[in-house]
Parts: structure tokens; C-alpha cells; sequence
């Protein structure tokens, strides 16, 4: 009995707070997505995403299950509970709320670039739910004393959720290239200039010659800059104006030598610390194009329905503060100014955002260039640019940040050396050596070894500012020699052979060619890698007393650190390594395996570290190719890597320079070779440093995108 009790009052309590519940749970989602989506493209933790993507279908699938609810409970009169009934008139006035929900946040659209090109779904849940709330809506009349209210919040809410499946038609593919194409150009009447001609012939004439000259482009940019340092407004109104140019890189349109040159003009011209800053504001236009709202807000057409959805849901909350509540429940009157502040706090909260982006920023400053704007703008750019920057008291560069400054790491003797976490290693004892392969085979199978992997290497270091500059220098020294389509597909073809044989340190590397020469891409990536990590670990040289010793020092670092990046792209996302085929996962777990194979006989009952790894590992005699003795049928490069690090170690000091300037070409190839759709899908995780190498290449003109001549055709009859 007690137990039948105990299930009826939980009936009863589930009865009270389904739909009201469901009502306030789906304002909570989307409080938190409103705040918390933007995280997603300065962080790049995998929980962070997760948790992001779980909200964003829940907010989806919590506001049609509230729709349910009030449907049935207006077919039935409300709940089966009479003390516990909703009113007919307030089941209307929630029903437009959760089309406002079902319109989402403008800071997320989409979770990843495949929702966009669901726009059609999304525009038939349109159709349906705004169906289901005119109907509920019109059940509740004559006698709805909430008509009003109702009526303006159905209009807020019907604008928001057309805007988002909008915004989801035009960041789909399809519609982006195709709002990118230029208007149809048929060029000079060819059948025109030939008549003329045939007429002036006849007439004994000179030949008319249709001669179009050239158009003359002036770069703006030229010389404009110096190198000086860039002020947070200039970045800005560079980064869009960049932007609005190279968009069309995502959906491989080609572009003219003309937009190459203006581009090289003006990061030949900045710093490298300022060319990454532009870089990083043009991805996060990219990133507001492709998965928020921001295509339709910033323009006057937005702004207008921006207006009058604000209009309504304020008009609504109004009049049903002045209206007479008498016959409501007070509890439900309670939810529903909930819901009304909810509302009205988010779109004032959502303004806030809008006011203080960098759209803002850039279109303002855009309007300035036209003198069209007031004097009151630029006091404007120059209150928002100081409310974000660092040295603001509100702190909210933290929040401005544009992508996650971290960069990945991945290091494979360290992986294979501790394939266990300790606790683990310690309940094992070191004499029973098939316990581990007993437990690990059986692991191998289920998708749990996978997700501790990544748990257990999840490292990562933080961005440096002298790594972009490294970069930088590299590329614009590439930069230099590519003027013409045929340089530039060589320079963009180099995945190591260009480094070595242009070093900076003027060192004749020969010997080091067949490692990138002769070998595919993903298996010079694997050897460079140990090889790296193998000097790493038995370099014994501190010193950096001397300038030139901290510099060898810093690029011994800086190698190690793309080192182990490089690894993490091709094993852990391998979509931005589209160059590395399939054969290149079968080389990394075969020479993981001969690693493994090694080090369980030599570590057995040992602690092992990096350091005593490497030395081990060097100690083995290489004076014969592994090929030779082994044949071909493994496609493990482990001792392969230890003859190209004792190569290396013959180079003394300056093996660090070389080792980093093949590794800035080893990831320039990777950066410019990945689908521009990949780069795209990563900015909403985070960003790859990858994803920035990839974009400086285009404006220093290293891309195969530049095609077109720039100017008008010149066409002559002769």
C-alpha cells in the first residue's frame, strides 16, 4: 500500500511539473547556449563539445516535446489532475515561445557544416510547428484574454525561427558558392568588332582595332602599413576586408593574380605577430559565417527584422503586465513572467553581443571609409575595442579570444612507453609479461582503448607568439621566389626537399634528401618524428649563454613542438591530413608494434623513460638498411629513423634550425594540401594552428587558387 501511495504522488507530482517543467527546462537550454556556444571556438576540449552538442539537439527535442504536451493537454482540457490544470488562454501564449526557442540563439545555427545542408528539414519543422502554434492558438479563441500577448510573441518568435533556417540556406554550400560566383561576363561582341571590321575593309580603311586597356589597380594597402605595429581597430577592418574577398576559399572559387598581389603587398609589409592577429579575425568571420547568425544580422534587412522581433517580445511582456490575471494560477503566472524575462533578457543580452562583435567593429569602420558615419562611430570603435582589450578592467579579451591558442601534441615513444596509466601498471606484476597483451587484445576490440588513448594524450602547449613568427619568416622566404604558377606549384609540392636545400644555415644536407624525397609523405612525417624525438632526448647541450645559443636552443624546442603536432594531426584528426593515405596508418601501427616489440624486451622488468628509450634505441647497430634485412612486407620506419637521427646528429648544433624549417614545410604542405572544408569544420573546435598556417599561405600567394589574371580582357582585331 505504501508503495502504491508512494507512485501515485510521484504521478501526481510528474502530472503538476511535465509541461511546466518541459517550458522552463527549454528557456534553461537556451540561456546556456546563448552564453556558453561561443566557448566552442576558443576552447578545443572534447567534453566542451560534447556538452555543446548534447544542448543543442536537447533544445530541439525538449521544445517539440513541450508542443506535445500543450496539444494534448488542450484536446483534453489539461491534466488529469483538475487542481493542477493549465489555462487554455496560457497554453496559448506558451505555445509562441517555443517556436522562439525552436528559432535558437544567434550565437549557434549549427554544430558542425553538415546542418547547414539540412536547411530543408529545417524549413519543413518550420512550416509544422508554426502550423501546430496557429492552431493551438486559434483553439483558445474566442474567449482568450491573452490574444494579444500571444499574437506579439508568435511574431518575435516566427522572425527568429525563419532567420534560422535562412541562415542555415545560405552557410549551406551549395548557396554560399553560389552567392560568390561574379555576374555572367560574355566579354567584347566578338560578332560586333568582326562586322566593323569586314565594313572597314571594304571602305579601304585601317582595320579598327578594339583595344581595351587593362583597368589600373591600385592597391590601398601598399606601403600603407610599414611595420609598425597594427592598432585592434586596424586588425579588424583588415581582417574583413580580407574576408569578403577570400571566402570563397572554402568553396574553392579561384582567384585572380590581382587579389594575390594586394594580399602579398600587405602581409610582406606587417609583422608577424599582426599578420597571425589578421589571420585569426578573418577565421572568426569565417567561423560566424558558417555557424552563427551573423550573415543576416549584420546587414539592414537584419537589423530591421531584428527591430521588430525585439518590438514584439517587449510589446508582449507589457501587455501582459497591465493585463488583469484573475482566474490564472499563480504558480503558472509565476512560469510565464519567467519565461517573459527570459525572453526579453536574452534579446537585450544577444543586442549586447551584436553591438560589441567585431562585425560591428568592421562595418562601421567600412561606412567611415565612405563618410557615411557620424563622428559618434569612431567614439564608439574606440569605447568597444577598449572595453575588450587586455588591459580592460571587465576582462572581457578573455571572452573575445578567437580561437584556442593551443597546440596539440602527440608523441609516439612516449605512447608506447606508457600504454597504461601507473595504478594500473603497479596492480601488474613485471615478471607475468602476457598479462598485458591478455588484457590489451581483448581492449583492442571495443572503442574503449580508443577513448583512453585520447584521454591519456590529450597534451597540448600554448601558442607562442615566436612559433607564428617562425612560420612567418619561413613562408615569406618561400614567398619571394614563387611569381609566377609554376613556382608557386613547386613551393606548394615541397614537403621538406625545398628546406633542405635552401637552408638558412647554408648547410649542404644531400645526405638528408632521400628522407623526403624518396619516401611518401606520411612516411617522412613518422621518421622526421622519431628522428626528432630521438636528438631530443640525447641532446646534452644546455648552454644558452650566448645569443646564438639561445636561438639554436629555441629551435630545438619549436621542433620538438611540431614534431609531436604533426603526429597528433595524422593520428588523432586525420581529416586535416588528407595527404597521408591509407598506407600511412599501416605504417604507424606496424612500427608501434616493432616499438612495442623492442621495448617490452629491453624494459621488461624496468623503469622506462623517453631519455633511456632513445638511448637504447641508438645503440642499435644500423650499418645495414632495415629493408635488406627484413624485407618489405612491414612497413615500419623505427630503425630507419635512428639512421636519419645519427645523420642529423652529424650537423651538430644546427640539426635544431634544419629539423624545424623541414617541419614548418612538412606542416605548410599538410596546411595547404587539406580541403578547405576541413579547415572550415575545425574552427568550430577550437581551431588548428594548421588551419592559420593554411590561410597565411594564401595571402602570401602560396596557393594553386590563383589563377585568373587580374585586368580586363585586351582584345584586338588585327
Amino acid at each position: 500500500m505504501e508503495i502504491t501511495k508512494f507512485v501515485a504522488e510521484v504521478q501526481k507530482l510528474w502530472l503538476k511539473l511535465n509541461l511546466r517543467g518541459a517550458m522552463l527546462t527549454s528557456l534553461s537550454v537556451q540561456v546556456f547556449l546563448i552564453f556558453f556556444a561561443p566557448i566552442r571556438k576558443r576552447w578545443s576540449n572534447w567534453w566542451i563539445s560534447t556538452l555543446l552538442w548534447s544542448a543543442y539537439l536537447f533544445a530541439d527535442w525538449v521544445a517539440v516535446y513541450a508542443f506535445g504536451l500543450i496539444s494534448k493537454a488542450q484536446i483534453t482540457g489539461g491534466t488529469s489532475d483538475s487542481h493542477v490544470d493549465v489555462s487554455g488562454d496560457l497554453l496559448a501564449f506558451w505555445a509562441p515561445f517555443l517556436v522562439l526557442h525552436l528559432g535558437g540563439p544567434d550565437t549557434i545555427t549549427a554544430i558542425a557544416l553538415e546542418d547547414n545542408e539540412l536547411w530543408g528539414r529545417h524549413m519543413l519543422s518550420l512550416l509544422l510547428h508554426l502550423g501546430i502554434a496557429c492552431l493551438v492558438i486559434y483553439q483558445s479563441l474566442p474567449s482568450n484574454k491573452l490574444i494579444v500577448p500571444t499574437l506579439l510573441m508568435f511574431i518575435g518568435g516566427s522572425i527568429k525561427y525563419i532567420a534560422r533556417v535562412r541562415t542555415l540556406y545560405l552557410a549551406s554550400f551549395r548557396m554560399f558558392r553560389s552567392s560568390l560566383l561574379p555576374s555572367p561576363d560574355p566579354g567584347p561582341n566578338y560578332a560586333k568588332i568582326m562586322e566593323d571590321r569586314i565594313a572597314w575593309e571594304e571602305a579601304q580603311i585601317q582595320p579598327l582595332t578594339a583595344s581595351f586597356s587593362k583597368a589600373r589597380h591600385h592597391s590601398h594597402h601598399a606601403g600603407a602599413e610599414g611595420e609598425k605595429s597594427l592598432d585592434d581597430r586596424t586588425v579588424i577592418k583588415k581582417a574583413y576586408f580580407y574576408f569578403k574577398i577570400f571566402q570563397g576559399l572554402l568553396v574553392d572559387v579561384i582567384f585572380s593574380f590581382h587579389e594575390r598581389d594586394d594580399s602579398m603587398q600587405f602581409f610582406s609589409r606587417t609583422t608577424a605577430k599582426d599578420a597571425f592577429r589578421v589571420i585569426e579575425a578573418e577565421l572568426n568571420f569565417l567561423y560566424d559565417l558558417f555557424y552563427t547568425k551573423a550573415a543576416i544580422v549584420h546587414c539592414p534587412s537584419g537589423y530591421f527584422y531584428r527591430a521588430i522581433s525585439v518590438g514584439c517580445i517587449v510589446a508582449s511582456f507589457a501587455s501582459f503586465h497591465v493585463l488583469n490575471k484573475h482566474g490564472f494560477h499563480d504558480f503558472d503566472v509565476q512560469i510565464t513572467y519567467a519565461l517573459l524575462l527570459g525572453a526579453v533578457g536574452l534579446e537585450f543580452a544577444i543586442l549586447g553581443m551584436i553591438f560589441c562583435s567585431d562585425w560591428t567593429i568592421a562595418k562601421i569602420g567600412a561606412s567611415e571609409k565612405h563618410h557615411r558615419s557620424l563622428f559618434q562611430g569612431s567614439i564608439f570603435i574606440e569605447f568597444l575595442l577598449k572595453f575588450k582589450s587586455e588591459s580592460s578592467p571587465f576582462a572581457l579579451h578573455i571572452l573575445s579570444a578567437r580561437w584556442s591558442k593551443s597546440v596539440s601534441q602527440y608523441n609516439l615513444i612516449d605512447s608506447r612507453l606508457k600504454r597504461w596509466p601507473k595504478w594500473f601498471e603497479k596492480l601488474i606484476d613485471p615478471r607475468q609479461r602476457k598479462w598485458p597483451r591478455l588484457i590489451e587484445e581483448p581492449l583492442s576490440l571495443i572503442p574503449l582503448k580508443e577513448l583512453f588513448d585520447d584521454l591519456k594524450f590529450g597534451r597540448v602547449v600554448p601558442y607562442d607568439d615566436k612559433l607564428g613568427e617562425l612560420f612567418f619568416n619561413e613562408l615569406k622566404r618561400k614567398a619571394s621566389i614563387a611569381r609566377n604558377l609554376q613556382s608557386i606549384t613547386g613551393v606548394c609540392a615541397a614537403r621538406g626537399k625545398w628546406a633542405l636545400e635552401h637552408t638558412k644555415t647554408g648547410e649542404v644536407c644531400e645526405i638528408l634528401l632521400p628522407t623526403v624525397r624518396d619516401v611518401d609523405y606520411s612516411e617522412s612525417l613518422l621518421l622526421w618524428h622519431i628522428a626528432t624525438e630521438l636528438c631530443y632526448n640525447t641532446d646534452t647541450d644546455t648552454n644558452t649563454d650566448t645569443d646564438n645559443d639561445r636561438n639554436i636552443s629555441y629551435h630545438k624546442e619549436t621542433s620538438k613542438v611540431l614534431s609531436d603536432y604533426m603526429l597528433y594531426l595524422m593520428i588523432k584528426q586525420p581529416q586535416m591530413m588528407s595527404v597521408v593515405a591509407g598506407i600511412g596508418q599501416i605504417r604507424f601501427q606496424d612500427t608501434c608494434a616493432e616499438m612495442d616489440r623492442f621495448f617490452d624486451e629491453k624494459f621488461f622488468d624496468k623503469n622506462k623513460t623517453n631519455k633511456d628509450a632513445c638511448q637504447c634505441l641508438l645503440s642499435v647497430p644500423t650499418e645495414v638498411k632495415p629493408a635488406k634485412v627484413k624485407g618489405d612486407k612491414s612497413k615500419s620506419v623505427l630503425f630507419d629513423a635512428c639512421i636519419l637521427a645519427k645523420e642529423l646528429e652529424k650537423f651538430g648544433k644546427t640539426k635544431w634550425v634544419i629539423l624545424s624549417e623541414v617541419w614548418v614545410e612538412l606542416l605548410g604542405y599538410a596546411a595547404i594540401h587539406c580541403r578547405p572544408y576541413n579547415h572550415a569544420q575545425q574552427l568550430s573546435k577550437g581551431g588548428e594552428l594548421v588551419t592559420l598556417v593554411w590561410l597565411l599561405m594564401v595571402h602570401l600567394g602560396l596557393s594553386e587558387q590563383f589563377h585568373i589574371e587580374g585586368g580586363t580582357t585586351h582584345a584586338s582585331v588585327d
